[in-house]
């Protein structure tokens, strides 16, 4: 029997009863049709999981027993990748967002490019950020990591391309023309990768990032859609430096 995994936005603890977020509520009882007394495994983010289950099914909410804590092996790569994706629209944000997080990024950076098309307001960001952080929650559900990426606000390229880097990280843009070739990369643990919305990188985008210590990175002949660079970049550098191998892939 699988057991559906939830992530709860507050502290859990065991004995205790919590109530789910409205969406996986709703998911559990009207498309999975469970029932009262249903196992469920529980997470908030501090890394490790807790048995549960359904405790009550009401109108107002579904609320879950919590019954102990679990300390489980790690799901994080040893690889800690940052993407600063260039903000792409609708769907495509949230399809990167969520497949970035099915390869291990550990830090999502929504990046503001000269070719960004998104309109940003001040009035909508609490909601935008909300929305995304429930793509991330989603995709951890689905793919056993109980800690969720860090997500940033989103920022201006230039300020983020100003923003010093750690010792030991490589910092990456992505460039169909770039110098870099993913098999020739050096060896480093760290890593920043910088990808443009769906008009790419602009010559001053690049410019800007060089002046930050970024390095071109090309995959290879054909041009690629932002949905597709980043993540087809991910997979690459998880599976030549990171904890991506055919034995331990496994789809859902």
């Amino acid at each position: 029997m699988r057991i559906p995994r939830v992530f709860v936005p507050h502290p859990l603890r065991a004995g205790h009863e919590v109530e789910l977020p409205v969406q996986a509520g709703e998911h559990l009882v009207r498309v999975l049709r469970l029932e009262r007394g249903h196992p469920l495994r529980l997470f908030n983010g501090d890394g490790d999981e807790y048995s549960g289950e359904i405790a009550s099914l009401a109108k107002r909410g579904v609320t879950a027993h919590v019954l102990a804590r679990e300390t489980v092996a790690s799901m994080e790569s040893p690889l800690r990748i940052t993407l600063a994706q260039g903000i792409a629209r609708g769907e495509k944000m949230d399809w990167i967002l969520q497949k970035a997080t099915e390869l291990g990024v550990a830090r999502i950076v929504p990046l503001v490019t000269d070719r960004t098309e998104v309109k940003l307001d001040a009035e909508r960001a609490p909601r935008r950020m909300a929305h995304w952080q429930a793509v991330l929650a989603s995709a951890c559900e689905q793919c056993g990591r109980n800690q969720l990426p860090q997500l940033d606000e989103p920022l201006r390229l230039a300020d983020f391309a100003a923003t010093p880097g750690v010792e030991g990280e490589l910092r990456l843009a992505l460039d169909p023309l770039g110098a870099l070739g993913v098999r020739s990369l050096p060896q480093s643990m760290r890593m920043t990768l910088v990808v443009g919305p769906e008009g790419g990188l602009s010559e001053h985008d690049l410019a800007t990032l060089a002046q930050g210590g970024f390095g071109g990175l090309r995959l290879g002949p054909r041009i690629l859609r932002t949905e597709t660079a980043g993540l087809a970049a991910l997979a690459v550098l998880q599976a030549l430096q990171g904890d991506l191998d055919q034995g331990s892939i496994r789809s859902a």
